[in-house]
């Protein structure tokens, strides 16, 4: 399976072939059991965008939430009124079960301060 650098130029060079072709071209193919053969079409196009300078962050947790969405950084009110940071963003900030923090109401801004933490802190 070409990486990298090896993949951009691989798929340069192929040009306007089906994009089966071009999956099974740059080696992302597998054996089935019944002798037949499987594109892995998803392992090629993460090592396509990972070739590309995207990084999606797999096995990190570095800024992609559930089904590689991007963080938006926007938190929505739900009906019940609850706020829901969400998990992808406590994991960036490393945040652990019975972490605490202080609410600091503004006008219509709400910050959350660790409890014992800096009110000036960005990290």
């Amino acid at each position: 399976m070409l990486t990298g650098s090896d993949l951009l130029n691989k798929v340069k060079e192929l040009g306007d072939v089906s994009k089966s072709d071009l999956v099974r071209a740059c080696g992302y193919v597998s054996d089935k059991k019944d002798g037949g053969e499987r594109l892995n079409f998803t392992a090629f196009y993460e090592a396509l965008l990972e070739a590309k300078g995207v990084n999606l962050g797999i096995g990190a947790g570095a800024g992609v939430g559930k089904g590689g969405r991007k963080l938006s950084y926007i938190a929505t009110v739900q009906g019940n009124g609850n706020l829901l940071i969400g998990k992808a963003y406590t994991q960036l900030l490393d945040l652990k079960p019975g972490d605490e923090f202080e609410i600091k109401l503004g006008r219509k801004q709400i910050r959350l301060v660790p409890v014992g933490g800096s009110d000036e802190d960005d990290e």
